[in-house]
């Protein structure tokens, strides 16, 4: 079964291993605990898949995603999966869940930096509807490349849910059922 749920800073030596696999310069895991434990904008997950029996342990780490979220504005820090684990819907998942999350922590609207070489991952992200809003030059330290500022606006109207719960209809039936554990305010109508 696959569990989303916050982070914890027992989840920071697993997290590291995926930081240090996905990107050429990976935030020092004094930075994840300073997110978990200080900042209160901070808001970080992760996915794992927990075994059948709970005596097994947690289970693996799969990815994660942080969120700064103020007022109606949620950003997304940081998203990652285990290199063995992509392109099997993994990220996706992760991508919609810090979704859901935000709009029940209150934001309307999410945005997020990515290189403009990821190509992949601004696929993904158009597909959730967010759109090029901006560009940071030099954005990313470690080789001066330029980051595209992209925006999902209107998370939390009747519109949008609806089109995420479609979304997750087709990811659970790929995946499965997700636990959700994310310590947010709980589902509400609309």
């Amino acid at each position: 079964m696959l569990v989303f749920e916050r982070m914890k800073p027992a989840d920071l030596p697993e997290v590291m291993e995926i930081e240090r696999r996905s990107f050429p310069t990976p935030w020092p895991e004094s930075a994840f605990y300073r997110e978990l434990t200080e900042n209160r904008l901070a808001h970080y997950f992760v996915l794992r898949e927990a075994p059948a029996d709970p005596n097994q342990g947690t289970g693996e780490l799969i990815g994660y995603a942080g969120l700064w979220v103020f007022q109606e504005e949620a950003h997304i820090t940081t998203i990652a999966v285990r290199p063995e684990r992509r392109g099997r819907g993994f990220g996706e998942l992760i991508l919609l869940k810090a979704i859901e999350a935000a709009r029940r922590l209150g934001a309307a609207h999410v945005t997020l930096e990515v290189r403009v070489s990821n190509t992949v991952a601004q696929r993904l992200y158009e597909k959730y509807r967010f759109g090029r809003v901006g560009l940071r030059k030099g954005y990313y330290s470690d080789t001066g490349e330029d980051a595209l500022i992209m925006t999902a606006e209107g998370i939390n109207t009747l519109a949008y849910r609806r089109f995420l719960e479609n979304l997750k209809a087709d990811l659970e039936a790929r995946l499965g059922k997700v636990r959700c554990e994310d310590g947010g305010p709980p589902e509400t109508g609309g």
